[in-house]
């Protein structure tokens, strides 16, 4: 089976799978049931064949759990962040599931188990929480126990039989493949939840090539309002081509979704020496202080979400504000949001943020933000996107390209509002339209009606507005039409209708005629 029906097989199987076994329950307040059983599933097959180190002889889930020693376990938990028995791995609890009558009692032993072993030890902020919001105890699965544990045991049994194969041999990245399936599945129909933690992948894929673009090292990559992820994970994909030293951060202000993210991590074999994900509110409470600079910040942060503002007089003295001299608005937090991201770049990074289109003409504090920005020579492209591109938004929203190191004062416009295509539901981006874009974002050539590098002197006089279609003329798409042609056929039409009412009339009155005769 090749990689593309291995993927679309696994695809339609684990989304039938989610369907059918939750039954009435609403899909959205029931992917943490689907989702953390797949993640379930992925760290026991993960920790068994750490264990087992490719010798055929041993089958880590035959064991006793007696025979585990405290030496080994603590050599697999500084290695791998956890620990997992043999009789609580995956396999052998879906096994026994359906006649198991404490099934949600084990479980939920199970999964504080997990946490606890890290407790400690290096990993353990990056394990612990991760299962709480798989609730085994929630009225969600049933009114009763037993309700309860039927549900939980037909969800075990689904993931369980999932063909992945052999888990080295895989010819696509199958879990991470199959849990980023169900949460883009999940946001598409979540409405306007959906779009605020899952960013659309082709859509990723073009904000991490454009952050990364041009550089052969990065030390590491930072999203601060990460969702579950997908943006950083998107980054891991160029890996063999970006060499990311120090790994994935991101910070998260919903506590499902930061859940979600490290689930993500785990899932596309990111150990937790590679990432840090953070819980907070990252305007107010950032973390990776310490951290900073990143060669590489991607983001799509909330669109003109309310924030503190000016409703804190020490936020204006704050690292990341203060350099421009005014606050984002209270009711619009998006420049907050590019503001924090440059604070975090270094000097030879760049910084992708998914921005919604008025912040780049607005006046009052947006403007004097803008020319902050321009002035100090940070913004190198705005690409403009084609509409409904995002779950739960139709609008049209622009990339901003932030960089420190650009060797001109002009900036580059990209009118890309044309590049889509007509799906179902959403307007999706192909890779022959990221293609297209990265080849003039890199050229920076001009190219009529599609892309455009304007002076600065042009800007200032425009007062700063940095909206792609007051630099790049549309495409007129208004057909040409040639007059003396059109009149010469409507002369010939004319002439034609004519002819047919001669031919009508003669034809009527011969049937008169016939019907006098008669």
């Amino acid at each position: 089976m090749t990689s593309i029906q291995q993927r679309a097989e696994l695809q339609r199987r684990i989304w039938g799978i989610a369907n059918e076994v939750r039954g009435a329950v609403d899909g959205w307040d029931f992917k943490q049931y689907v989702l953390g059983s797949l993640f379930y599933r992925f760290i026991s097959e993960n920790f068994a064949a750490y264990i087992e180190g490719g010798d055929d002889s041993i089958k880590y889930a035959e064991l006793s759990d007696s025979v585990i020693t405290p030496e080994i376990k603590d050599d697999a938990i500084k290695t791998k962040g956890y620990f997992i028995k043999p009789s609580q791995l995956f396999v052998n609890v879906a096994a026994k599931a359906s006649t198991n009558e404490s099934l949600n009692t084990d479980l939920a032993k199970i999964f504080a188990d997990i946490e606890a072993s890290a407790s400690g030890y290096p990993s353990e902020q990056d394990i612990k929480g991760l299962f709480a919001d798989f609730d085994t105890t929630s009225n969600r699965l049933g009114n009763t126990v037993r309700d309860k544990n039927t549900r939980l045991a037909a969800v075990l049994k689904g993931v369980a039989d999932l063909d992945f194969g052999n888990f080295d041999d895989s010819q696509i990245d199958l879990f991470g493949d199959a849990y980023e399936y169900l949460i883009s599945n999940y946001a598409a129909n979540a409405g306007k939840s959906g779009g605020e933690f899952f960013t659309p992948q082709k859509v990723s894929k073009l904000i991490a090539r454009l952050a990364m673009h041009g550089q052969t090292s990065i030390n590491k990559i930072y999203d601060p309002a990460c969702g579950s992820g997908s943006l950083l994970l998107q980054a891991k994909k160029h890996f063999d081509e970006h060499i990311i030293e120090d790994g994935f951060f991101g910070q998260e202000l919903n506590h499902t979704t930061y859940n979600l993210a490290r689930m993500n991590m785990f899932l596309h074999n990111v150990n937790y020496d590679k990432f840090n994900i953070q819980l907070g509110d990252t305007l107010i409470e950032p973390h990776f202080g310490d951290d900073k600079p990143f060669d590489a910040i991607v983001s799509n942060p909330p669109y003109s979400v309310k924030w503190k503002g000016s409703d804190d007089p020490t936020l204006i003295n704050d690292d990341r504000f203060a350099p421009a001299g005014v606050l984002a608005p209270k009711s619009k937090a998006d420049f907050a949001f590019v503001l924090h991201a440059l604070s975090y770049l270094s000097a030879k990074g760049r910084a992708a943020i998914v921005c919604f289109p008025g912040i780049f003409y607005r006046g009052g504090a947006e403007q004097k933000i803008r020319q902050y920005l321009v002035d100090n020579n940070y913004v190198e492209t705005v690409i403009s996107l084609a509409s409904n591109l995002f779950y739960g938004t139709t609008i049209a929203v622009n990339i901003l390209v932030l960089s420190k190191h650009k060797t001109d004062t002009t900036i580059q416009f990209i009118d890309a509002s044309g590049l889509f295509d007509k799906k179902t539901n959403n307007n999706e981006l192909s890779d022959q339209h990221i293609e297209e874009i990265m080849q003039v974002f890199d050229s920076k050539v001009d190219v009529a009606h599609f892309a455009k590098s304007e002076r600065f002197e042009a800007i200032v006089a425009n007062d700063y507005n940095l909206s792609v279609s007051s630099y790049i003329e549309a495409r007129d798409s208004r057909e040409v039409v040639d007059i003396v042609q059109l009149n010469a056929e409507l002369k010939t039409t004319a002439s034609r209708i004519d002819q047919l009412r001669k031919e009508i009339d003669a034809i009527v009155a011969e049937i008169e005629g016939e019907e006098l005769e008669a």
